[in-house]
């Protein structure tokens, strides 16, 4: 590999970087071992790519090294991850930025964005990470099986249980809230 296309190699990485940082984040909900997480991610793509250029999607294997990594911590630790909420950016500093916003409608998002954020929380695991993949991190199913190690009528199916999930859970949340509006 010459300077040139090593250059270009890491300058293509680190534009992953930010996604790397969200996804690992919500695979081990700790500020601190996502950083640990993507960080060994981007040393082991180094090395690998010493080895041999990858082909391909960069930003898909970039995600399987990342999930292949927290598969084996996990392993080695003998029990799930814990979790922390998917709150990643704080929704009042978005919201004082827009000052033409009325209040009510500001208030009305912010307590749906909440509710989506905790009923993706709520999901399991195998839903949360298919969810996280695609709508956050917008890969295709095919991406997303490659990554997960699965068929892609395996990711479709996940996608579905979670997204009826998330409906369920977000029918229920708001119903409360229809009842005390006059």
């Amino acid at each position: 590999m010459d300077e040139r296309q090593w250059k270009a190699f890491e300058q293509a990485a680190l534009e992953h970087l930010e996604a790397l940082y969200g996804y690992a984040r919500s695979l081990v909900r700790n500020p601190t071992e996502a950083e640990d997480l993507v960080q060994e991610t981007y040393l082991r793509s180094v090395k690998a790519a010493r080895e041999n250029l990858p082909a391909g999607n960069l930003k898909a294997w970039l995600f399987t090294i990342l999930r292949h990594l927290w598969i084996n911590r996990w392993r080695q630790q003998a029990h799930g991850p814990d979790f922390v909420p998917l709150e990643c950016v704080d929704p009042a500093a978005d919201e004082l930025s827009d000052e033409w916003q009325r209040p009510d409608v500001l208030l009305e998002q912010h307590l749906l964005r909440d509710q989506i954020r905790t009923a993706i929380e709520n999901l399991d695991d195998g839903f949360r990470e298919v969810i996280v993949l695609r709508y956050i991190e917008g890969f295709s199913y095919s991406q997303i099986a490659q990554i997960l190690g699965c068929p892609a009528g395996t990711v479709m199916s996940r996608l579905s249980r979670a997204r009826a999930e998330l409906r369920r859970q977000l029918q229920h949340a708001r119903e409360p809230r229809r009842k005390m509006v006059p």
